[in-house]
């Protein structure tokens, strides 16, 4: 038997995404953003509201980064989405990470997070910020030689029906194969 919930993001897991540009004075602005996905192979849609300082940044600077946050760092994370950027200038100082500049684009690269896309800012509109990825970095750590291993990064995703953070780990099927035991 089915139940009837209440309407919330039922699309779930949603990807926690931190979200770095430069703020006006070259200091680092982080958010983190669960509404965001691929738009096509090489591009992101950013689901954010012009009210983020971040979004001022990425029209000013022209660029961003979206770091995949790992369970390693929730609590990091986590800061990044309940404190403001534009009410706490120092907001990435106090989470005691550490960033690189991008060779690529005008924004930071967070050092901690396994996994990062550059991309340069496209255009705002009414779904919020495109950016098309320029360059996607991975931490060794998380490599077997040339690709990325997904049970290593230990991506967290966030659950809107309970405001938790779950770790996406363990590989359960073969995509574009699986089902081809039912052809």
């Amino acid at each position: 038997m089915r139940k009837n919930i209440n309407v919330t993001e039922g699309i779930f897991p949603m990807p926690v995404l931190m979200i770095a540009t430069y703020n006006e004075d070259g200091s680092v602005d982080v958010m983190n953003a669960a509404w965001g996905t691929m738009f096509e192979r090489d591009q992101v849609i950013l689901n954010l509201t012009e009210t983020h300082k971040t979004v001022k940044n990425i029209k000013e600077r022209k660029a961003f980064t979206v770091s995949i946050a790992d369970s390693k760092h929730v609590k990091e994370a986590d800061y990044f989405g309940v404190v403001s950027g534009n009410n706490t200038p120092n907001k990435f100082e106090k989470s005691g990470l550490t960033t690189t500049k991008s060779e690529n684009v005008d924004a930071p690269i967070i050092n901690e997070f396994p996994l990062c896309l550059e991309c340069e800012f496209i255009e705002y509109n009414d779904c919020g910020v495109l950016g098309k990825v320029v360059n996607t970095t991975a931490d060794e750590s998380v490599m077997d030689e040339d690709k990325v291993d997904i049970s290593k990064v230990s991506a967290i995703a966030f659950d809107p029906y309970t405001h938790g953070y779950y770790k996406v780990e363990e590989r359960v099927g073969n995509a574009f194969k699986d089902g081809l035991e039912l052809k």
